[in-house]
């Protein structure tokens, strides 16, 4: 059995039907059909006390603040179960604030990253009350400045720095180096931190930085987070105070049999860091994880279709794709894939689990010993993070629905699409 199916217990098999927590995955796929998201509120809720109870382990009543990267998960109900748990939420954009909004999030929790922010996006977060913005190039800073100006707000701004700090990860997932597109470029942060405390309607409350996603070894964390300690006693020697240190998200998950962060030890070393040199820096430690709290905590259920067998490879054609799950296709990553329901009969066979897309990198998983027929269901596991939310419509495939697993309770918490759906909002024209 795989580490990501005992995640936090609550992937269990009985009677050689796979279930999510005490809801048999079959029942689901009957109830809702395939293919379908399907989300343990336990292990939601699990993940985020582990990491919650950890920091009021260590900071011993000094603040700290988990901010939920909505980025990896934004379903309502996932935000609304981190909502209820006392989280703050990171956002990249105007629509995940609507979506925290409407999911019960605090404002007063929210910091907005991203490089792009729009004037809409930047007038509408000042509008709502933010815990702040992740600034990430002067251009930013001026913009929001000039806003927060013309609607009479004062604006609370951290730079997202950019320590050069190699993540060793993927490179499309490594975000902290100096030729990323993220971020305030180290040399340049001092100077930029003056151009802020020279602008109106602007406090300086933070250093940010966020170096990269599944980061499987804590030292480039922790490397960075020594940075930025540095960088805040340089700020605070020329009169510039900090309030709060964030090193960013990044932790990464088990999908087969990747090693941990250890994430006691791993808040151990932050608080550590904030102690070096013997000071005390009496600062509130945020941190803005997604994948951590979500990623393990979703299976994407799918059907078999088709058993194709040729002379070279096997092939299970499924009833998910590249649109629902692309993370292997775009990242080569790797995802456990289990029978969902025991099959009868089925004589195990290596397979490559494909989909219907119409592309060669429809591939969901090579070389995966299954025991399948037309029609069984498989799981395909660590799909809670980055799963739905890089979906798509290719090959005008509608979206698979999500449902949420509370105990013995499954409910619908995003209903399929349909296609009349997808058409909606386009338009013939007539041509002479």
């Amino acid at each position: 059995m795989s580490a990501a199916l005992n995640m936090f217990g609550v992937h269990r098999v009985l009677a050689g039907d796979l279930h999510m927590e005490d809801v048999a995955l079959s029942e689901i796929a009957g109830s809702f059909g395939t293919p379908t998201f399907v989300y343990s509120r336990a292990a939601l809720t699990t993940a985020y006390q582990q990491l919650d109870n950890a920091l009021k382990k260590t900071r011993n009543g000094k603040p700290h603040l988990i901010c939920y990267a909505v980025k990896a998960n934004s379903n309502l109900a996932v935000l609304s179960v981190f909502a209820k748990l006392g989280a703050g939420f990171d956002i990249v954009s105007g629509g995940e604030l609507r979506r925290v909004l409407a999911a019960g999030g605090a404002p007063e929790k929210v910091v907005f990253s991203g490089l792009g922010k729009t004037r809409d996006e930047i007038s509408f977060a000042l509008l709502t009350g933010i815990k702040g913005f992740n600034v990430e190039s002067e251009s930013e800073l001026r913009r929001i400045s000039e806003i927060a100006v013309a609607i009479n707000k004062i604006a609370r701004i951290s730079l997202r720095v950019n320590p050069d700090v190699d993540a060793k990860t993927h490179p499309y997932i490594s975000t902290g180096l100096k030729n990323n597109k993220f971020g305030v470029a180290f040399d340049r942060a001092i100077g930029t931190y003056q151009l802020a405390s020279s602008l109106p309607n602007i406090e300086i409350a933070g250093v940010d930085c966020h170096i990269g996603s599944q980061l499987s070894d804590a030292s480039p964390l922790l490397e960075a987070m020594g940075r930025l300690v540095n960088l805040a006693d340089k700020l605070e020697s020329i009169g510039i105070p900090i309030q709060h240190i964030c090193p960013g998200g990044g932790i990464g998950i088990t999908y087969a049999d990747e090693p941990n962060i250890n994430i006691e030890n791993y808040v151990a070393a932050l608080e550590q860091a904030l102690s070096s040199g013997g000071k005390t820096r009496d600062v509130e430690l945020l941190l803005e994880p997604g994948r951590l709290l979500t990623g393990n905590a979703g299976v994407l259920l799918t059907k078999v279709e088709y058993v194709k067998p040729t002379d070279s490879k096997n092939f299970l054609v499924v009833d998910a794709a590249m649109n629902d799950l692309i993370r292997p296709s775009l990242y080569q990553a790797h995802h456990e894939i289990v029978m969902a329901a025991a099959s009868k009969d089925a004589v195990s066979r290596i397979y490559d689990v494909v989909g219907p897309v119409c592309e060669s990198a429809d591939v969901l998983g090579r070389d995966r010993t299954l025991a399948a027929r037309e029609g069984d269901l498989v799981a395909i596991l660590s799909a809670g993070a980055y799963g739905f939310v890089m979906s798509s419509n290719y090959n005008t495939r509608p979206r698979a629905a999500e449902v949420m697993v509370d105990g013995a309770n499954a409910q619908l918490v995003r209903a399929r699409e349909t296609i009349d759906e997808l058409f909606r909002g386009e338009y013939l024209v007539n041509l002479c």
